[in-house]
């Protein structure tokens, strides 16, 4: 038998070291590994859309409270109530009102000894309010806004309310449906002040009735 000697692949020179070689191909270059990076994008772009939605809802809640809010104010001061008159009722939501008398001038509701004194004067508004819903309700008088004729706002003064009605308690029981209660709204306003109207609600979330006074 012949003695072959080992197949070496031919030397290679040294790439930038003159008269250097060495044996077989050179080693490939490692290639780059490019799943962390595919990974990372797929993170950002994770990232910048759950952004993007929580700005859209948000913005759309955002505006939608502020609807509400322009909503219940416009409520409040009337713009968006029936109209209404003395003596006659009118309905809004679950509550039927009618106005019967208004009176102003009074220094004092109560008992001399306990009570309450107006810081200006006391209006005295006579109301009756029916519930014409299918469920029980309770009357706030925090909901009824009175005006004079510039414009000026005056909201009831529950405390004098109090002492204004017998029972003490009028407008703050659950109403059935069909019940009646009669009670008296009481504002506190500046001397000499003239109320043109007053604007009455079921809720704050009712448009209301605006009845004219003669007070």
């Amino acid at each position: 038998m012949t003695y072959q000697p080992p197949q070496y692949p031919p030397a290679q020179p040294v790439q930038g070291v003159p008269g250097q070689v060495q044996w077989g191909a050179p080693p490939p270059a490692p290639k780059k590994k490019r799943w962390p990076w595919i990974v990372a994008g797929v993170l950002l772009a994770g990232v910048l859309g759950c952004v993007g939605l929580f700005t859209l809802v948000l913005g759309g809640t955002a505006k939608v409270v502020g609807d509400a809010a322009g909503e219940m104010d416009a409520n409040r001061k009337g713009e968006n109530a029936v109209a209404g008159k003395v003596g006659t009722a009118a309905t809004d939501g679950k509550f039927q009102f009618t106005v019967t008398k208004l009176k102003c001038g009074v220094d004092r509701v109560g008992p001399a000894e306990f009570g309450e004194k107006a810081q200006g004067e006391f209006c005295l508004l006579d109301v009756t309010v029916k519930n014409v819903g299918a469920s029980a309700e309770v009357f706030s008088d925090m909901s009824q806004y009175a005006y004079d004729a510039a414009g000026g706002e005056y909201q009831v003064d529950s405390g004098a309310g109090t002492w204004a009605n017998k029972d003490h308690s009028t407008f703050l029981e659950s109403l059935n449906p069909g019940n009646t209660v009669k009670g008296k709204l009481v504002f506190d306003v500046p001397e000499g002040t003239k109320l043109t109207s007053v604007v009455l609600h079921e809720s704050m979330y009712t448009a209301g009735i605006r009845v004219p006074l003669a007070g």
